[in-house]
């Protein structure tokens, strides 16, 4: 297949516009064998995505390896993004706090969002992908959700003292190509901008089919700052492919009632809600990829047809007409 490729940012980088998450593979929701991980990865660059994603959180190191095996012969190809944020450390005996991995490798992350911190993790990184180069670095979940010590406030500290001028340093020197945040709140992507210039952001569950808060003022702001936005999380961790799960728990009636409002329009006009999710957020400018995370061939395979399902324009109007979206949010097909 061919893809559409978009810039990031101001750089010299083109996304395919459907990328690969990595955060599945590693075990999210359910055990994802080894052998079909990899397995999955080949297939979808076979298909011709060359945007994938991954992290060192993401089965305590299980997903960069996974992925560093899968495109290493095929690396020219690729642009890759990883995080930073974490480091790794081995785990011995019972977890100190509860995790959700299926499976993982047996490590625990540490925060550090410190300049030694981000430029440690990013060597780290390179070593369990077992590359030379990352592409994209994006600064991992610093905003207080994540954070169980409840202090949001001295890692964003750690960062503003140091951790964005090593960023800054690696671009400089030709190390990585983009940096940006990767997130699940968009309020913390605006006091970043507060900081100086992102190449990107990846923003996971906020601009969606099914939530456009985010759409004024930060998608707005990411134009005039010409930053690029990569939407993970576009079938809001499940509910708008029908399941039961919005942001990783059991969706509130007040989501579900939102869910259904969708459901009827899709019927009206014989549109599968997940090909609309997928495809919704690409009409805005700001955004340069979409990366849902499948954890097999055949689902894979589902996103594929869903992508390329045609959908009429008076469907997008009665979404807006239902109210299941904002009125200024852009729609396929629209100017």
């Amino acid at each position: 297949m061919k893809f559409e490729k978009r810039q990031v940012g101001q750089t010299n980088l083109q996304v395919s516009t459907l990328g690969l998450g990595g955060a599945s593979l590693a075990g999210s929701l359910s055990p994802v064998p080894i052998n079909d991980a990899r397995a999955l990865i080949a297939h979808a660059l076979d298909l011709g995505i060359t945007y994938l994603d991954t992290a060192p959180y993401y089965g305590f190191g299980k997903s960069e390896h996974l992925m560093g095996d899968g495109i290493r012969s095929r690396r020219d190809d690729i642009v890759l993004s990883t995080k930073v944020g974490r480091l790794l450390a081995p785990q011995f005996g019972p977890y100190a706090r509860p995790h959700g991995w299926k499976e993982p490798f047996p490590f625990v992350d540490v925060f550090d969002y410190s300049y030694d911190g981000i430029m440690r993790a990013h060597a780290d990184s390179l070593q369990r992908l077992g590359t030379n180069r990352i592409d994209i670095l994006y600064v991992h979940d610093i905003d207080p959700l994540p954070h169980h010590d409840g202090d949001n406030t001295r890692h964003w500290k750690a960062l503003e003292q140091g951790g964005y001028r090593a960023l800054e340093e690696l671009k400089a020197a030709g190390t990585i190509g983009a940096f940006g945040l990767g997130v699940n709140g968009w309020e913390i992507l605006m006091q970043a901008f507060d900081l100086g210039d992102w190449d990107v952001f990846l923003l996971a569950g906020r601009y969606t089919l099914l939530e456009q808060e985010s759409l004024s003022p930060f998608m707005q702001t990411c134009i005039k700052r010409n930053t690029s936005v990569v939407i993970g999380g576009p079938f809001n961790s499940g509910v708008l492919v029908g399941g039961s799960t919005w942001d990783y728990e059991e969706a509130p009636p007040e989501i579900l009632e939102a869910v259904k409002r969708i459901e009827t329009v899709c019927a009206d006009h014989k549109v599968s809600m997940p090909a609309a999710a997928l495809q919704f957020p690409l009409a805005h400018p700001a955004v340069c990829a979409t990366i849902p995370g499948p954890r097999t061939i055949a689902e894979m395979d589902q996103i594929i047809q869903w992508w390329q399902q045609d959908i009429p324009a008076p469907f997008w109007q009665d979404l807006k007409n239902a109210g299941c979206l904002k009125k200024d949010a852009p729609t396929p097909g629209s100017a």
